[in-house]
């Protein structure tokens, strides 16, 4: 979002129009991610996620066709920022958000820090990375992909979609102990969501195998 302005001028926008829908799409961003509060609930993460990139392969793949239409034609350069707009939209409706939202869910409880630290850490490379190029990506003297940025993006959406409908496990309305026991069975991300966890019936076999150690342990002194 921070070269939407300067994506826009590129599509064929003049500087007016570009600012004036960039600000639109900052707006619009918010108002999803407002939504976002009682559709996460509702749906549960692993749904908003993965409907919000199958969204957003389909708008990026729309927006680099966009781009392959001739230069100056106005009708184009509207849909593409129109596309943005709506992407940006989504966006702050699904991924983004639920993307905070898992990041302390899904590590374990003994290792939680541990793994937001690293996850923030390749993140912050990932985001070095994406600001070395996009630069080069949208620059008339070097790349000068311009909207035909948008297949490139989205085949990483694709990615990311066939990633997470195999591996991105469910964790609305459990609590972390549920979770540790799940991910510790090995429980599919596929069946994550409906496979029913009994906590109390778990401890009680721990201690009920504590105690019976504890007896053979004892018989053994005596």
């Amino acid at each position: 979002m921070g070269y939407s302005t300067c994506f826009f001028q590129q599509a064929g926008l003049n500087e007016n129009q570009s600012f004036d829908i960039a600000m639109e799409q900052y707006a619009l961003g918010a108002v999803g991610t407002m939504l976002s509060w009682g559709l996460m609930s509702r749906f549960g993460r692993r749904t908003l996620y993965l409907s919000g990139l199958g969204f957003q392969f389909i708008i990026l793949l729309i927006t680099g066709f966009l781009g392959l239409s001739r230069q100056g034609n106005s009708g184009a350069s509207w849909a593409v920022a129109a596309m943005m707009v709506v992407y940006t939209f989504v966006y702050g409706m699904k991924v983004g958000p639920v993307c905070y939202a898992l990041v302390p869910e899904i590590p374990a409880s003994r290792l939680r820090t541990r793994t937001v630290v690293l996850g923030r850490n390749l993140y912050n490379v990932i985001n070095i990375i994406m600001n070395i190029t996009i630069p080069y990506m949208l620059n008339p003297t070097a790349w000068n992909w311009k909207a035909k940025a948008g297949f490139f993006y989205a085949g990483l959406a694709a990615f990311c979609f066939i990633w997470t409908f195999f591996r991105l496990s469910e964790t609305k309305n459990r609590t972390n102990a549920e979770l540790d026991i799940l991910f510790e069975n090995k429980v599919s991300a596929l069946k994550f969501k409906d496979t029913e966890v009994d906590i109390f019936n778990i401890e009680a076999e721990v201690n009920s195998d504590d105690k019976a150690q504890a007896e053979h342990h004892e018989v053994t002194k005596s």
